[in-house]
This record gives structure tokens, sequence and C-alpha cells, in this order.
């Protein structure tokens, strides 16, 4: 024992608060009572949550705690009656509580903080902080942004480390142990089960794309459909396909990283679904009178002015299906009641706002140019080197498919220059999508109300700094024995007549292309799926000390949630993006094919530009 001339100076001890967040105000359905009530989880967290101190300088002097930092006594929490009651942690849903810590000066610097939460309910815990530590010259905190469910989840004790920054070699001896105990559990090493995970469990695995639906190819772990490793759920397998995943059960996904309003993401993802599912067909129905054909422009910009009635959304009719909350934040923008009685919608969109001013604005050659550039996929964008472009494609599968667009083409647009001068002065830019999309055009093009072309448009740098499309080749695959060669016409700009509404069309063409390449591969693959594995990664081998952990983790924010509700909605099989986007079922085929040519090293953007520089 120590004595009392050992402990820390001042009345009671060491004393700290804590900041946590109870479950229920990041409960959808209970978020508008805890705004209101001013809090009252004190009672209920006051007596069973305790704190138990690490020392980070003095080893156990218990048998087989050699090793170890020294635990200190448990301390319970109390409520805090000054900060309890502050107005500006209404809104959040925090509870502030003191704590006091019989902990002696013998025990050094505490470097971490083990919390057991002895409740029925999981908690939100934000900061531990540590009031006038001695031989430490200030405060200490511990950041711990974590849910902590009761104890009785857990075999092992849940441990939060101080706020400073080591690298492994630097982090102090008796922290070692927890820190490895630590990583050890989010890597899940100690566990027999495969799965399925449950919502408390904080495991980070690996596993393939093979929950995607029974219908469609597993992705990942083969050098034919290679991709990205996603978070492993554990889930059983697919009574009808033993190497994919069942469907119909909870997705895991470490509570961590899931922010916000649990039970809403659920249910606003199957909202979306029911919503897409519906209105999609109602919408083609609406603006295609004639099967097959396009209308007119005035089909389209009505559901950006007037708006379309809709009747029977039977998503929208059930009673309790989308309480006001969510109404109010997801479809009050798009979908308005006109007559309840007889279940009458507006279905209207929000406004462009290019075609505020104009309504035909976005037709013009500048704007096709300046949306490309400025607009959601311009790192497509890249540097013309050769003319005409060639082709990267398998001449043994493909045939030539060297570009038909020629110096007759373009040579008028290039204000007096020639092609050679043109490419030279580095003036001369193109959007390929040739290459990428032709080896999937033959069964994209036998969907049912699908038909695209690969496209290739090259882009001039006008003197006054601004790009302008000066060709658009549009190209079809066709089978030549066993060769997939490609037919191809050439479409240069022109305002007036048939031509110019011909020049129109090519620019749509281009567009989809575009478009689809934007939410598949720049998004989805670029974005979302290619950090997943560096998010698991991060969790599984680097403490939250290490200085890389740090700077990493605000970029990973939500990343794994995001993406388990994309599997399920967006590009699962018959899911939002196979609905909306040129591919259909193909589309993720496509994406693992693009997968194959990702490389690390070219992504920051210095490279990136370099690369798009060089092409």
């Amino acid at each position: 024992m120590l004595s009392a001339g050992g402990m820390v100076p001042g009345a009671g001890g060491l004393k700290g608060s804590l900041v946590l967040i109870p479950k229920k105000a990041l409960d959808f359905h209970d978020f508008h009572g805890t705004a209101m009530d001013g809090g009252t989880d004190t009672e209920l967290f006051g007596g069973r949550v305790t704190c138990q101190l690490i020392s980070s300088t003095l080893r156990g002097r218990a048998a087989g705690k050699a090793s170890r930092g020294e635990v200190g006594e448990e301390a319970n929490l109390e409520p805090s009656l000054l900060l309890k009651k502050s107005l500006l942690s209404v809104p959040t849903g925090e509870e502030t509580f003191e704590v006091t810590f019989n902990w002696s000066m013998e025990l050094g610097v505490p470097g971490a903080i083990i919390v057991k939460n002895n409740s029925d309910t999981e908690f939100y815990l934000k900061t531990i902080t540590l009031d006038d530590v001695p031989g430490h010259g200030g405060a200490v905190v511990f950041v711990a942004n974590s849910w902590v469910y009761p104890q009785a989840k857990y075999s092992y004790n849940r441990v939060f480390f101080a706020n400073d920054t080591y690298l492994p070699h630097q982090m102090p001896a008796a922290l070692k142990p927890y820190r490895d105990d630590e990583l050890r559990n989010l890597r899940g090493d100690d566990k027999q089960q495969e799965g399925p995970y449950e919502e408390h469990d904080r495991v980070y695995r690996y596993d393939v794309y093979n929950d995607l639906g029974d219908a469609r190819d597993v992705l990942g772990g083969s050098k034919h459909l290679p991709y990205p490793r996603r978070g492993r759920t554990g889930r059983k397998p697919s009574p009808n396909k033993p190497d994919h995943e069942s469907w119909g059960e909870t997705v895991y996904v470490p509570r961590d990283e899931q922010f916000g309003h649990l039970k809403a993401d659920d249910f606003r993802d199957n909202t979306i679904t029911a919503l897409v599912g519906t209105i999609m067909p109602i919408i083609c129905t609406l603006l295609d009178d004639t099967k097959g054909e396009f209308d007119t422009f005035g089909d389209i910009l009505k559901l950006y002015t007037d708006g379309i009635e809709v009747r029977n959304i039977p998503v929208l009719e059930e009673e309790g299906n989308i309480p006001a909350q969510l109404q109010l934040q997801l479809v009050k923008d798009l979908i308005t009641p006109m007559a309840l009685d007889d279940c009458l919608y507006k279905l209207k969109l929000p406004r462009p706002h290019i075609i505020n001013e104009d309504e035909k604005a976005w037709m013009t050659d500048d704007e096709f140019a300046r949306e490309m550039l400025a607009g959601v996929n311009p790192l497509m964008i890249k540097r013309l080197t050769e003319f005409p472009p060639k082709s990267t494609l398998d001449p043994s599968k493909y045939g030539d498919h060297t570009s038909t667009i020629t110096e007759a083409h373009i040579g008028e647009r290039l204000e007096g220059l020639t092609v050679h001068q043109a490419l030279t002065s580095n003036r001369l830019y193109i959007v390929d999508q040739h290459d990428n999309l032709m080896p999937f055009l033959i069964n994209i093009n036998k969907l049912e109300g699908s038909f695209v072309y690969a496209t290739r448009t090259l882009l001039f740098l006008r003197g006054n700094g601004t790009l302008a499309p000066v060709a658009i080749e549009l190209s079809s695959p066709r089978l030549q024995g066993d060769l997939t060669t490609a037919e191809s016409t050439v479409y240069t700009p022109e305002d007036t007549g048939v031509e110019g509404w011909i020049w129109q069309l090519a620019k749509a063409y281009v567009a989809v292309n575009d478009y689809g390449w934007h939410q598949l591969i720049s998004h989805w693959l670029n974005t979302h799926a290619v950090m997943e594995p560096f998010v698991i990664a991060t969790n599984r081998q680097l403490s939250v000390t290490h200085p890389v952990h740090k700077l990493l983790h605000p970029h990973y924010r939500d990343t794994m949630n995001i993406n388990a509700k994309a599997r399920g909605l967006l590009i699962s099989a018959n899911g939002v993006i196979e609905m909306t986007v040129f591919p259909g079922k193909h589309a993720m085929p496509m994406s693992s094919m693009v997968y194959k040519n990702w490389n690390f090293t070219e992504q920051a953007l210095p490279d990136d530009l370099i690369k798009r520089f060089d092409y």
C-alpha cells in the first residue's frame, strides 16, 4: 500500500471529467425527446460506469503483470451538476460526468484508461479529461470517439490511450502490452468463429464482394475478376451458392464506423430502394408516349418546372412508412401530396442552375466543354500526344481500333494551327472512352432499352484559355470472325439544321458515357471501394497513437458504413446502379476490368497529372 503522503495532492484525489452521448440521443425515433429533456441519463450511467487509470511509467507489481502499466483503483462516474444542464450540450445530447481517481504520485503519469459499462445499453464515449496531472504539467486528455457496449458483451476490457503520438518503438514500455491487445482484438485474432459478427463486435477482417446477390459473380480473390477487399460480415453462406453470402440479414459494420442515426440509416435505405423501384418506371412511362423514341425536351423540362402528377406510390401510402422527420429530409423537395384521399402526388426535381437563365444554355459547345472540365469527372481529360488516337486493345482479339478522326475533320477548328502544331503546343486533349467500353458493348447493347456507343471526344484549347469540342467519334462493335472490330462515325460541330441536332445527339452519347463512368468508376470504385482496404488495414495494423493513424482516420469517416449500404442498395443485383446506369447488370464486372489497371503509385494528384499529360 502507498502511504498517504504519496497521494496526488488536492482534496479528493485526481479529478477529471467524462463526456458521453447516450444511445437514445442518436436514435432517430427518440432524437426529439432527447434534445428536449435536458439529459436524464446521468442517473443511469452515474453509478454504473467505472474507470481505471493505467500508468505509462510504472510497471505492474502483481504476479504476471510485470510488463504492464500499473492499473489504479476503479472510480465511479458522478453527475456533473454544473455541466449537466448546459444549454450547449442539449442539442448534441452530450452528458458530462465528474470522476475522481485515487491515484498515487508514485504511479506516474496516466497513459491509458479502462472504461467499463455496467449498464444495460451502449453509449458513445467522446473524451475523458484529467485536470492538472502532477508530473505532466497540465491536463491529460483521452480522445475516445467510440461506442462502449455493456461489459458483458466483451471478452476484454475497453482501453483508451491518452491523446499522445508515438511511433511503435517510442510507445512507453508499460503501455505496449495494452496496445498489442487492442490491435489483436481489432484483428479478431482471438475469435474462433468466422461470424456472423454482431453490432458490438470490433473486428476488422477482409472479404471479397460475394454479397451482391446470387445472380452476380464474386468480385475479388481471382485474376479474372479482381476487386478491392471489403470488410467481412461473417454472414452465413447462401443456400444456393455457398461461395456467396446470404441476403436478408443485418450487415455488420464495426459500430465505430457508423455515424449518426443508426436506425434511421436502415429505414432511409429501404425507403430509397422502394422509391426508386416505384418512381423510375412511372417517369419512364409518363415521358415516353412513343415507346422506343424520344418525345420532346418539354417532357424533361417539365420535371424541373411544373412537375408531373404521379398516382399511387405505395411506399408513401403505407401507414407509418415514412415518419414526418424522414419525409422532410428525404422526399419533401421531390414528392409532395396534392390530394391525399386520391393518393395523388406531384414529382418535381430540383431545378439545375444552368437552366435558370436560359433553358437551352446546356446545349452550347462552350457549356459542354466547361462541364467536362469543371464537372464531376474531369480526370478523364488527357493531353493528346499522337494523331490519330491509338487503341490499347489486344489486336489479336479486337483488330485495329485506331481512331478514324482525320485532320480534315478538325483542321478548320484549330485557330489556324495544323494538327501537328496543336499537338506540340499542348492544345489538343481527349476524353477517350473507346477502349474502356468496347469490350462490353455487345453485351450492354443486348439489354432491353439500352444502346450506347464507345466515344472519343477531341477538345481544343483555344487562345482565350477555354476548351471547345472539335470532333466526336462514336463506335459500335462488329464481329468479324474471331475479332471484335469497330464501326465508327465522326461528327463535328454544327449549329443549325439536321446536322446541328445530330451533333447534339453525339454530345448526348458522350454525356451518357461520362455519367456512367463517373458513377461507377470515378466515384464508386476509385473513391469508395479502393479506400475500404486501407480503412481495414489501418485499424488492424496501426495503433490509435500512431501518427499515420491520426492523419488518416478523419478521412475514413463513415466509409465502411457507406460502402456496406451501397452493396445492399446501389451496386447489388437489380440495385440502383443497374437500374439507372447504362451498363446495367454488366456494371460491376466492368468496374472489375478497370480495377485490373489500378495502380496505387499513380493516385497522388501530381502523378495523375503527369500520367494524363504524357498520355
